[in-house]
């Protein structure tokens, strides 16, 4: 099926570029580990301002991972040729997006326990931030990608992608930092996880096609 080899290309690709794949991913390790050496070690400080702290560092490592989504295939015009397949073009797009959340989201999710130890997260806290991060991660690449799909023929589209998705990316952070606030005072939280799970939907249901059209504009130009 057209779907899973595009997804396995995708991977293949990442995993020749090793260098491009760890970049983010030791961004936010090293993000995680400064911060404690600045605020200093008091375990209650972290603890209260730790998982705001791991889901900015998880956001800006996303954005280090963005512009690569459809940039290679844009350069040596293979992305001509995914929009010629007989695949409709949405489910390219959400292949393109699975994949680039499997090698973004899905390591930042199992980094999470040593986000725990270097940020001394009680157990119930740290399962909260690893329940956003698996929920909302794929809202990031859905959103992410839709950015990437409007400037990806653009010389110096870093800059203007970052100021089309990060205010997007604010009603993600408000409910993940909702529910990890209520973790923090033993509340309940499956209210906002609930409705952050409704974000995802709509993003996998929708953000497909606002990418194919996306990359109509951008290749028309």
């Amino acid at each position: 099926m057209i779907f899973s080899k595009i997804i396995q290309r995708e991977l293949q690709i990442a995993w020749r570029k090793q260098a491009e794949l760890l970049n983010p991913l030791w961004f936010f390790l090293i993000v995680l580990t400064l911060f404690p050496l600045v605020v200093g070690p008091d375990p209650k400080l972290l603890a209260k301002i730790a998982p705001g702290i791991a889901w900015v560092a998880a956001l800006l490592s996303a954005l280090l991972s963005f512009e690569r989504l459809f940039r290679d295939d844009f350069m040596d015009g293979s992305l001509e040729q995914l929009m010629l397949t007989a695949q409709p073009l949405a489910l390219t797009a959400l292949a393109k997006v699975i994949a680039h959340w499997l090698l973004t989201g899905v390591p930042l999710i199992l980094l999470s326990p040593i986000a725990g130890l270097l940020l001394s997260l009680e157990f119930n806290l740290w399962l909260a931030l690893v329940l956003t991060l698996l929920v909302g991660t794929p809202i990031l690449s859905c959103i992410g990608a839709i950015g990437v799909a409007l400037t990806v023929g653009l010389r110096k589209g870093g800059v203007l992608l970052s100021l089309l998705v990060v205010p997007l990316f604010i009603p993600v952070l408000i409910f993940a930092a909702s529910v990890l606030d209520a973790a923090s005072s033993n509340f309940p939280y499956h209210g906002q996880l609930a409705i952050l799970g409704a974000m995802l939907v709509g993003a996998v249901t929708l953000s497909p096609f606002a990418i194919a059209a996306a990359l109509r504009i951008s290749l028309e130009q």
